[in-house]
């Protein structure tokens, strides 16, 4: 089974496992802070103005507004980088080993969608968010797993790990269509040049980081500029990084130098950045209300309904099949641990609904929904697995 993993995605899984710790470890902090004393110089923090420009080209925003449109540019990055290497070369390069983890998270984002909209039908106001359940927090997810050891099988981990980049594709054609602003034009047009410049550099096969990194920084700020989400600069100019580049392979090179600092910086900061929010003051009421219960509830059952279903459904057709190794009940397993939605749900949170206490709801219901996803989902997977490693730990 190991012969069949490249090192870059024992790498890739080894990384973000650790990086879904620290993860947990930045969201519980933040949790922390925001219902003790020091709350309002945590709420300060994230809200002083930064300003940066050049002549007549400045960006004003707070500090969370940075984390969110800047920092998550860099993640975004590497999204595109990890997407179009599996698309090439990975988990996504034929029908036949992609059929299972496209159906299964076309039913993992859909089915969470449906039970939001469900809940939230009689509150118009809420209908803005039925995105927000549909996204898999990979990090976090592989994180849980690590905590199980060489116990998880190595198809297991890559199977969880195609899903959450079908689910971030998924994510991004969702926040291109429906979290977009009003447009202004001519920003736009500055943007679709600097793209065309960007793949004329990945089409001459130009190996060097550099030009892209620098284009891709001019993207943004047009982007940023334009009214679209200034993210989606990030698998744009990601998308144009030419797979290889005469004896260099730049994409896995730029994705390998970059994993690091998403994993163990851009999200922890992001988390600590979106996580707080007062729990002093919520009631049942407030628990149970449409907009975090359609959220919570999306995430644990619509993510079994959808990735368990789906999948169960195109098995026994015949459209897919299970991988070795893996089991009805550890597949069960996964779908629960799919259902921690914590980064990308907070993110499309953050562009569904601009009220405070409504954003709030959000992190109410995507908090609750993914601690409860990750705590069912490790305990049913640790009774599915072997007591005793029968396949090594994919850090070996």
């Amino acid at each position: 089974m190991l012969s069949t993993v490249t090192p870059m995605l024992r790498d890739f899984l080894r990384q973000e496992s650790a990086g879904g710790i620290v993860l947990i470890v930045a969201a519980a902090l933040a949790l922390a802070i925001a219902n003790s004393p020091a709350a309002p110089l945590y709420a300060a923090f994230l809200s002083l103005p930064v300003i940066a420009g050049i002549g007549p080209v400045v960006i004003d925003k707070s500090l969370l507004l940075w984390v969110n449109d800047g920092l998550m540019a860099v993640f975004f990055f590497l999204v595109g980088l990890e997407v179009k290497r599996e698309a090439l070369v990975g988990q996504l390069n034929s029908w036949d080993k992609a059929s299972l983890p496209v159906i299964a998270a076309i039913g993992g984002m859909a089915m969470p969608a449906a039970i939001y909209l469900a809940i939230n039908a009689g509150t118009p106001g809420n209908m803005a968010g039925w995105a927000i359940p549909a996204a898999t927090d990979i990090a976090f997810a592989l994180g849980i797993l690590s905590l199980l050891g060489p116990r998880v099988p190595v198809a297991l981990k890559a199977l969880l790990l195609a899903i959450a980049v079908i689910d971030d594709i998924g994510a991004i054609a969702i926040i291109a269509l429906f979290y977009t602003a009003e447009t202004n034009l001519t920003m736009l047009a500055g943007a679709a040049i600097t793209l065309v410049l960007l793949a004329a550099v990945g089409r001459a096969r130009v190996a060097s980081s550099i030009p892209y990194v620098l284009l891709g920084i001019i993207l943004w700020v047009f982007v940023l500029k334009s009214g679209v989400h200034a993210t989606l600069a990030g698998v744009a100019a990601a998308l144009c990084v030419p797979l290889r580049a005469g004896q260099e392979r730049p994409l896995e090179r730029m994705e390998h130098a970059l994993h690091p600092w998403v994993a163990f910086l851009v999200i922890p900061i992001f988390g600590f950045a979106n996580a707080g929010v007062a729990l002093g003051g919520v009631e049942v009421s407030d628990l149970v209300a449409p907009l975090p219960l359609g959220i919570a509830l999306g995430l644990l059952i619509g993510k079994q309904m959808g990735i368990f279903g789906f999948a169960w459904v195109a098995i026994k057709l015949g459209l897919a099949r299970l991988p070795a190794a893996v089991g009805w009940r550890q597949l069960h397993a996964l779908s629960l641990l799919a259902a921690i939605g914590f980064t990308m749900s907070l993110f499309i949170g953050n562009l569904a609904f601009s009220d405070p206490a409504t954003v709030d709801a959000v992190k109410i219901g995507v908090l609750g929904g993914s601690l409860i996803a990750a705590l069912a989902g490790y305990f049913m997977l640790d009774r599915a697995l072997p007591r005793s490693a029968n396949t090594k730990d994919i850090s070996e």
